[in-house]
């Protein structure tokens, strides 16, 4: 390191190097304990289940009918909060999700036993979904993460200090830049979805077109007085003519 450096400035230089790593560990150690929170709760709600389906009679189908709702909900949660997944799946997925839900927490709760545990297996549904939403949700702070990062770069290099207020007014200007061009993105991708629906609508449009003319040339071309045809009554054919 330089000799002019002082020790606030090597410490700030040490733990800028490992701010990063430190994030990052957090990040994964978060996500493991949900997904541990996860699968605990769903094989307490799954086990609770089956065995009150099976004092009801339904024999092997008690363990499977809480199999299919569980994997049913991890699959409505995975769509419902994947990064780029279209919003019509999404949406779609979330109202699927609810069904799901309350029908699971609707059985905890009408399985025997004192009130309080029956709302605690029934609490314990919201839960599934709950952390697979907070998990979804994780993510660094970048406009943070950059204040930090211009604050510690100006704290190592002396001879270019910057106030810490103009580091944040950067950071915040970083910050709306990157809103900016995430809302911009946004509104390209629903011009985009519009202009197809456009097409598949004037699309639809001419087929539709095509079809009414066919079936009026279609019409046309059965009767029977075009291009010279006369019916089997020359008769009464000759007396319209002279008339």
């Amino acid at each position: 390191m330089p000799a002019q450096m002082t020790l606030t400035q090597q410490f700030a230089a040490e733990y800028a190097k490992g701010a990063v790593p430190g994030m990052l560990k957090a990040i994964r150690t978060i996500k493991r304990a949900n997904n541990g929170i996860l699968m605990g709760a769903l094989a307490a709600s799954y086990l609770h289940q089956g065995h009150y389906l099976v004092s009801l009679g339904a024999g092997l189908f008690a363990w499977i009918v809480p199999a299919v709702f569980d994997l049913a909900m991890l699959s409505m949660l995975t769509i419902s909060q994947t990064a780029g997944m279209a919003q019509d799946a999404q949406k779609a997925a979330l109202k699927v999700l609810v069904v799901v839900v309350s029908i699971s927490a609707a059985v905890n709760f009408a399985a025997p036993g004192p009130l309080g545990l029956r709302i605690i297996f029934s609490l314990v549904v919201g839960l599934v979904a709950g952390v697979e939403w907070v998990a979804a949700k994780i993510r660094p702070d970048f406009a943070a993460i950059e204040a930090r990062e211009v604050e510690a770069t100006a704290d190592v290099r002396p001879a270019r200090r910057l106030d810490p207020e103009m580091a944040r007014q950067r950071a915040a200007k970083a910050a709306i830049t990157r809103r900016a061009n995430q809302a911009a993105k946004a509104a390209e991708d629903v011009a985009r979805s519009r202009g197809a629906k456009a097409a598949e609508r004037a699309r639809v449009r001419a087929a539709k077109d095509v079809l009414e003319q066919a079936e009026l040339e279609g019409f046309f071309a059965a009767q029977p007085y075009q291009k010279g045809y006369e019916p089997g009554f020359p008769e009464v054919t000759q007396q319209v003519r002279a008339r």
